[in-house]
């Protein structure tokens, strides 16, 4: 939902648009019989028999449920973030970083997974400069010291960006980062600006019902099976490591199959 070229799903060797991979999945599924209805869900009460789905409009009752409400990413909150996504701002460094081949990029944020995906992009940028708003990094000291270690890494600290720059074809030419102490503001030339300051998974509706980690994502055991029977969850709302479109795939299957059992062993 929030790329442009999908360019690592299995099938697709030239890469596809993410609407339009959506669009296909939906059609596959319809074409095998799969009923499809839009709406907003309110409430779910999982503790009943059967499982309460409530809508804007309709109450739905099953035996079954199947949580893949995905995990959002942490954005900055800059107007132009929004605009630039997919166009040089980017929350997946597995996903685009080949896109910035010999480019100057950044990333955001001071945790494991930026200092990660700052050094994963050093494989395909020519420098780039993390950006993180405390003056000490959160990650833990084994990732510290592997990105210090790299020479295409610089470093800004105790700043925070202020603004991302793009042309009118929307396409990321720079970023305004302002120190925090100074106050004094910096343009920085960049092509591509990688936001990494964590997910938050969608789980809301199921506070208080099934068991959930201490950042919020459904606890699974045995693939998707969660605290109560008959309910299941797959992909990113479940997944903090891989968080990968095939790999949220994967483990739907695995909870299609497991659902689809225990529908057979309740009758």
């Amino acid at each position: 939902m929030l790329t442009t070229m999908v360019d690592n799903f299995p099938g697709h060797r030239d890469g596809i648009m993410g609407p339009d991979l959506m669009a296909e999945m939906r059609a596959q599924a319809e074409k095998f019989g799969a009923e499809i209805i839009q709406g907003h869900v309110a409430s779910v009460d999982a503790s009943v028999r059967p499982i309460v789905v409530r809508t804007s409009e309709a109450e739905y009752l099953t035996r079954t449920l199947i949580i893949a409400t995905g995990a959002s990413a942490r954005l900055l909150g800059l107007p132009a973030e929004r605009a630039l996504m997919g166009h040089g701002v980017s929350t997946c460094a597995t996903c685009d970083g080949y896109f910035f081949r010999g480019h100057e990029i950044a990333v955001v944020g001071g945790g494991d997974s930026a200092m990660e995906e700052a050094v994963f992009l050093t494989r395909f940028a020519s420098k780039v400069t993390v950006v993180h708003r405390r003056d000490t990094l959160r990650a833990s000291k084994i990732m510290q010291d592997k990105a210090r270690a790299n020479p295409k890494i610089a470093w800004m600290l105790d700043s925070e960006v202020e603004d991302i720059q793009g042309t009118s074809g929307g396409e990321v030419t720079g970023m305004v980062v302002r120190h925090n102490k100074t106050g004094i503001k910096t343009e920085i030339p960049v092509t591509g600006v990688f936001v990494a300051i964590g997910h938050t998974p969608n789980t809301s509706l199921f506070k208080d019902q099934l068991e959930l980690d201490a950042n919020g994502y459904i606890v699974t055991h045995d693939g998707p099976k969660t605290s109560v029977p008959g309910v299941f969850a797959c992909g990113d709302v479940q997944d903090h490591v891989y968080k990968q479109a095939i790999t949220a795939a994967g483990s739907g299957c695995m909870a299609a199959l497991d659902a689809e059992h225990f529908i057979e062993h309740q009758s």
